[in-house]
């Protein structure tokens, strides 16, 4: 006797179906990955997989999405933790993604790679960055209304430079050698140093 595999609510699906999707895209590469190969990941169907997601597309900018949120949920909780050094704080939390092997700028790269191609992935990611830009400024200017950042630092302009940060980290990281964890540490401490003034 066949059991019937467990039908899961719609909601749990797509996001079990973004969890595996996230994993096939940090393995391989947007381009590289295939829908084949994700559904086998989320042990489903490929049907099942058009069934939630109409694209590949589709797929990888939930992923964003979902990377996003989980980052910001990180961020949030750091920043509660730690009110006095909001940055530093944020910063030690790509560690933590690190581990997971869930990397928000690893998405950003492959989406960027693509964007040229395709004006949906563009679209997308310009409007998630400002989103990602805009979370980051906010917690600069919270963080400067408590004095634990001098008011003359521009935060706008501070917050692009925290994202770029991100990119560098992933950058490197796919280079190799690039850049040792000593590096990035003393890069992440001078920027610490300019943006608290201490």
């Amino acid at each position: 006797m066949t059991i019937a595999p467990t039908r899961l609510p719609a909601a749990e699906r797509r996001r079990a179906l973004v969890e595996a999707a996230l994993r096939v895209f940090i393995a391989r590469s947007y381009r590289g990955a295939t829908t084949a190969e994700i559904a086998r990941e989320a042990a489903v169907s490929e049907p099942i997989l058009y069934r939630h997601f109409p694209s590949k597309r589709e797929l990888y900018l939930a992923c964003v999405d979902h990377a996003w949120f989980g980052l910001r949920e990180l961020w949030e909780r750091a920043i509660e933790e730690h009110p006095d050094e909001p940055l530093a704080a944020m910063g030690r939390c790509y560690l933590d993604l690190k581990e997971r092997k869930i990397l928000l700028a690893e998405l950003w790269i492959q989406g960027v790679t693509e964007a040229s191609e395709d004006g949906g992935i563009e679209r997308h990611l310009r409007g998630h960055l400002h989103e990602v830009h805009g979370f980051v400024a906010e917690t600069i200017r919270a963080a400067q209304g408590r004095g634990a950042i001098p008011a003359e630092r521009d935060a706008e302009a501070e917050a692009w430079v925290f994202v770029a940060m991100g990119l560098l980290a992933t950058v490197g990281r796919r280079l190799g050698d690039l850049l040792s964890h000593d590096d990035f540490a003393r890069i992440r401490a001078a920027r610490l140093q300019w943006m608290t003034g201490q």
